[in-house]
């Protein structure tokens, strides 16, 4: 295998730690890569950038060097390999990992070493993926931004003093950062596209049953998916490949949903494709650089013929119905933590515990038909349109703020409002970045497609990353 010095001929040290894990993929399979020295690289990049970033909860860096040897001899014997052969991912620490602490960003939870893999970790390993480490969470994923009481605060790579968005915060900054170009999060409430929103990373929240969620506590009333954190939207496709098909763990999966294919998005020709913005949906107000920078992709979009045109303007999105169905899960899930652990748990859980503690039974029924009629509504939309595009966030990334220090639950307050109804209907959504707002912040647009449209959501994404490209864009070096 060669060293890192002939890597190095043909790209920096920096740009190894932002190549495509597609790139290196084909370079690992070449030859021309040695996984050793890459995951090295990685790992060095985390030992002296993470203290800034924060955005690993445990490093693991013995076993991912141990198995980037077996990467290389693999390599080096001729044998089958697999798509991510080589490639370094985060996990967030939501997942279970065999022998590797999964605290869930929690003081419950914080000595907790599970004896086996979460059935995507698995399918990452079996596709020759190296976890390089468990990337940071707020308390059981309970909220928007990324801290906790047991691993503090994730921040920004673009901005220190900025969030990282949550609570797949870790994931997202890590690989804007250039800790890896994978990252393997969650999605309850716009978990994955918030942190993609701010940190200028691609992020997917699957089709319901496209990738299996194991985490579910209530399989049947799941909300909540699993999906890839990338830089580019061919690493994003890459990933799903990997992370895609049934289990019996997961009911959803057993459905077997045919993949949609939209025969007129071919290319950079959009004519025929039908786009409707969703300028506003809960949310009462949008940050004028947030508009500017969505109307100009979606200008670009019309330039390459797609047919763009407001909709959704009197559409209930159930802001009060999605509040109950959210708090009222998680004072079921967390409550009985807050008796035993009281003011140890993050003060916004205990805040949302709080909230969930004064619905009945009643009032959770009413969420859940409205959780239905906003399906069929979304659905309605689609007989007219073939995506739907917002903003990922109405603002760029707030000020970092220790939980301790704020029980503001920006969950609710407008930060997620653009992706949480999707949650509830089971609409793929993904965010690719869309620019930068006035303050140097990365922006995000929302694409939202047709159940099992997948694939679309990704290839309308990598049409948007061909006339806006951004993966030449880096956080400044720490």
């Amino acid at each position: 295998m060669p060293s890192e010095k002939d890597v190095d001929l043909r790209m920096s040290h920096n740009d190894l730690l932002f190549v495509p894990a597609t790139r290196a993929a084909a370079l690992i399979r070449a030859k021309e890569l040695s996984p050793v020295e890459y995951v090295d690289a990685v790992l060095d990049a985390i030992d002296t950038g993470d203290a800034d970033v924060n955005a690993f909860a445990t490093v693991t860096a013995e076993s991912a060097r141990a198995a980037a040897r077996r990467a290389e001899q693999a390599v080096i014997d001729g044998a089958e390999l697999g798509p991510l052969h080589g490639v370094p991912v985060n996990i967030k620490d939501l997942f279970a990992t065999a022998g590797v602490r999964t605290a869930y960003g929690s003081v419950v939870y914080a000595d907790n070493v599970p004896d086996h893999d979460d059935v995507l970790v698995q399918r990452l390993d079996s596709a020759g993926a190296i976890m390089v480490g468990k990337s940071t969470t707020p308390e059981f994923g309970h909220k928007g931004v990324t801290d906790s009481p047991v691993f503090g605060v994730t921040r920004n790579p673009w901005d220190l003093s900025r969030a990282a968005g949550g609570s797949s915060g870790g994931a997202a900054a890590a690989v804007a950062a250039g800790f890896g170009p994978l990252g393997l999060g969650t999605d309850g409430a716009g978990s994955i596209r918030i942190p993609a929103g701010a940190c200028g990373v691609v992020g997917l929240k699957p089709t319901t049953g496209a990738v299996p969620y194991e985490q579910a506590s209530d399989v049947f009333a799941n909300y909540a998916a699993a999906g890839p954190l990338t830089r580019t939207v061919a690493d994003a496709a890459l990933m799903m490949e990997c992370l895609t098909g049934p289990t019996p763990i997961d009911p959803w999966t057993l459905g077997g949903g045919r993949p949609r294919r939209l025969p007129q998005l071919t290319g950079n020709d959009l004519s025929g494709v039908r786009i409707g913005y969703v300028p506003r949906m809960a949310n009462t107000s949008v940050a004028e650089d947030v508009q500017d920078r969505t109307a100009a992709t979606l200008a670009a979009l019309a330039d390459l013929g797609a047919q763009v045109d407001e909709v959704g303007s009197g559409l209930d999105w159930s802001p009060e119905a999605a509040r109950v169905l959210y708090f009222a899960h998680q004072f079921v899930a967390y409550g009985p933590f807050r008796d035993e652990y009281g003011d140890r748990l993050d003060p916004t859980l205990i805040d949302f515990i709080e909230k969930g503690s004064v619905y009945t039974v009643r009032d959770y029924r009413l969420a859940g038909l409205a959780r239905s009629a906003l399906y069929r509504s979304v659905q309605a939309l689609f007989e007219q349109v073939d995506f739907l595009v917002t903003p990922t966030l109405p603002t760029t990334a707030p000020a970092a703020v220790d939980s301790a220090d704020s029980r503001e639950p920006r969950l609710m307050n407008g930060w997620n409002a653009y992706l949480y109804p999707f949650n509830l209907t089971g609409h793929p959504a993904a965010s690719v970045p869309s620019g930068f707002g006035d303050d140097g912040l990365p922006t995000g647009l929302q694409i939202v497609g047709p159940w099992w449209a997948d694939a679309d959501v990704l290839r309308l994404g990598a049409v948007v990353e061909s006339v806006r490209p951004w993966a030449q864009h880096r956080p400044p070096a720490r």
